[in-house]
């Protein structure tokens, strides 16, 4: 829970507590259904809270946005967000259920009212969003074509509406495969110093 303060110290007093209720929420969980590798549990708050929250260092949303997170699996990077945004809309979409009871649980204990689980694919969503955000979920090209036609065409916010994925690995491939009319590349380093972060990104495709 540190490190969360180390980068993010202007938090609520409900937003602190919020947070430090998703480690144990999360160690109880992982117990009944596999979200996050179990070696992975105890680095919880890096390796998903915390890396799930360098999209709030990259855009700031605002009040009334509207956000779908992609293939949310246990909720990353959607929780955090959710918590970090309370003014927010967020819709968590993933195609298996049962990692949906999960989201269920954690929105349930930490008192979430701005997020909503749904058990669909994307392309099934009907409903149109500010932005679309997903994480390690798949290629660029498919993301953007799973996302075609669900994007508001009023912008709310600094950025205009799109995509906002988090990866690792040959990202410059991916872009240049998908052909993204605008997109951009930021190397999460530029927000979180720890080591984890070296070779990961926050990729943005605007929609238009």
């Amino acid at each position: 829970m540190d490190i969360i303060l180390k980068y993010f110290p202007e938090l609520t007093n409900r937003q602190i507590e919020q947070f430090a209720s998703l480690g144990r929420v999360y160690a109880e969980w992982n117990e009944k259904i596999n979200v996050v590798s179990r070696k992975d549990i105890e680095n919880l708050y890096l390796r998903h809270v915390l890396h799930s929250l360098s999209i709030a260092k990259f855009v700031s949303f605002r009040h009334a946005t509207k956000i779908m997170d992609l293939g949310t699996g246990g909720g990353f990077p959607g929780v955090p967000l959710a918590i970090m945004f309370p003014e927010c809309r967020f819709h968590l979409v993933d195609s298996i259920a049962k990692k949906l009871k999960v989201v269920d649980a954690v929105k349930e204990q930490t008192g979430l009212t701005n997020l909503y689980t749904f058990h669909s694919r994307s392309e099934e969503m009907d409903f149109q969003y500010d932005f679309v955000v997903s994480r390690a979920v798949a290629p660029l090209s498919d993301l953007l074509k799973w996302t075609k036609g669900k994007y508001l065409p009023k912008n709310l916010n600094a950025i205009p509406n799109g995509l906002i994925c988090l990866k690792g690995g040959n990202v410059q491939q991916e872009i240049e495969e998908a052909k993204p009319r605008h997109s951009q590349v930021v190397p999460i380093t530029n927000y979180f110093q720890e080591n984890f972060f070296a070779d990961k990104f926050v990729v943005y495709a605007g929609s238009r």
